[in-house]
């Protein structure tokens, strides 16, 4: 009972960690900018907490990949040349707590904890979503703006507002978090890990089909031509992995062929057909004004090419460079939105090539944890588990995105990213199967019986 009780604790503790960082901006919005620095220092002295509680026998600080401590120290280092010393203190100090909390929650959750603490939060998080959209429509009936925010003189800009009141219009809605885009890709995380859950037969049936049609909803509701490309990329992605499995490792090259000819393809087209391509999705050829984003922050990147300007994470846009380095509808611009010009921006090129190994090498555990038949021994291989597909999707999601913004440097980017990093790394174990520790009480477990049908003593 006291290890069943731990667990569940733990579990409790992982849902509230992963919604308030994929909540952040909802959280911000709720209680302002001073108190939120509270609770997130909070949530990391209770990671360490329950880190020290718990002890994990398996922790060894060698075993944690070794570019993500090149990363953080070239993070630190970069205070010294930094442009904005005391604001690259602050940023180093928020991406060590991040790691932290990342750390601690893969060595204290199994694959199947984090499976379903993840997707328990997902499911938080879209249903405070559309209470508050709801809320929004049928009382307020207006535009709503964050309580510490003042309204600004004329017509107000859509970036400005919380909701913009738009859920029985069709949308675009954008949730607690008060984004389009962050909202979709919440719902695109929720798309594959309820449907991972369902199709291994880990949540009920019905509940589970609802909650794939809440998440599918949301993806048409937040109409965020971005996240429709990572879905087709989380599709294309899974279709390999498939074909991958059922080749097996010794005919698996010509699935990396085919993958390496159509990411050429589509650099080709990005690059030679961006203005048709976008246009399909209803966006310009810069991605509704990113180019020239990216165009004011190659300019800085040419001034510091090899160190940077130091680490910072977020824009500090009252301080140089970044004060009036660029703004969207009067409010200045606080990422590159695209992670590896930023790390670019921030650490130089040094930087970019410590921060590419941790996505890479990361990029090729997951792969082979999905791909890769499980085993036990020197026996004969274990059939596949569905479980051991989703930290590919939800990798590929992140890499998607880590295009068009900076998320995968931040907050729930992050520590997604060294989850996945740090677990693959240490618990590479494949699933042998998809059922849970303990039994699943809307499913019946069969009695072994001997030849003659008769139960066993």
């Amino acid at each position: 009972m006291t290890e069943s009780k731990t667990r569940l604790g733990v579990s409790a503790f992982a849902i509230v960690a992963f919604v308030l960082a994929f909540g952040s901006n909802g959280v911000r919005y709720i209680v302002g900018l001073p108190a939120f620095f509270v609770i997130a220092g909070l949530l990391t002295v209770a990671s360490v907490v329950v880190f020290m509680r718990l002890k994990p026998a398996r922790f060894r600080w060698y075993r944690l990949p070794a570019p993500i401590y090149w990363f953080l120290i070239l993070a630190a280092l970069s205070i010294f040349w930094s442009a904005y010393r005391l604001e690259s203190v602050a940023g180093v100090a928020a991406q060590i707590a991040t790691t932290v909390v990342a750390v601690v929650l893969a060595f204290v959750l199994s694959w199947h904890e984090l499976l379903r603490t993840l997707a328990s939060a997902m499911r938080w998080l879209l249903g405070i979503s559309y209470l508050f959209e709801l809320i929004v429509a049928i009382f307020v009936r207006e535009p709503l703006m964050t309580w510490w925010m003042e309204q600004p003189e004329g017509k107000t800009h859509k970036i400005l507002f919380w909701s913009r009141d738009l859920l029985f219009s069709g949308g675009p809605i954008q949730g607690i978090v008060g984004s389009s885009v962050l909202f979709g890709f919440l719902a695109l995380l929720a798309l594959i890990l309820f449907g991972v859950q369902l199709r291994a037969g880990l949540v009920r049936p019905v509940s589970g089909w609802c909650w794939v049609a809440v998440a599918a909803l949301t993806l048409v509701l937040t109409r965020s031509a971005t996240i429709w490309v990572a879905l087709l990329a989380v599709l294309v992605v899974l279709a390999f992995a498939l074909w991958g499995r059922r080749l097996g490792q010794e005919r698996r090259a010509r699935v990396y062929w085919v993958a390496g000819g159509l990411v050429a393809v589509a650099l080709a087209a990005v690059l030679f057909a961006r203005d048709f391509v976008f246009g399909l999705l209803g966006k310009s050829g810069d991605l509704t004004g990113r180019g020239e984003t990216w165009a004011k922050v190659y300019e800085l990147v040419e001034q510091r090419p090899w160190f940077g300007w130091g680490w910072v994470s977020y824009w500090p846009t009252w301080v140089e460079p970044f004060k009036g380095l660029d703004t969207k509808a009067g409010i200045a611009v606080m990422s590159a939105h695209n992670a590896w010009l930023d790390v670019w921006l921030q650490l130089g090129i040094i930087g970019v090539l410590v921060f590419a190994p941790i996505v890479f090498l990361t990029l090729q555990r997951v792969w082979f944890r999905a791909v890769d038949q499980p085993r036990r021994g020197p026996g004969p291989a274990l059939p596949f588990a569905t479980s051991a597909l989703w930290p590919l999707l939800v990798f590929t999601a992140l890499m998607v995105q880590s295009l068009t913004e900076s998320r995968i440097l931040i907050e729930s980017g992050w520590l997604l990213l060294i989850i996945l990093a740090v677990k693959t790394r240490f618990d590479f174990e494949l699933p042998a199967q998809d059922t849970e520790p303990t039994k699943r009480p809307w499913r019946e477990v069969p009695i072994p019986r001997d030849t003659r049908g008769r139960a066993p003593k």
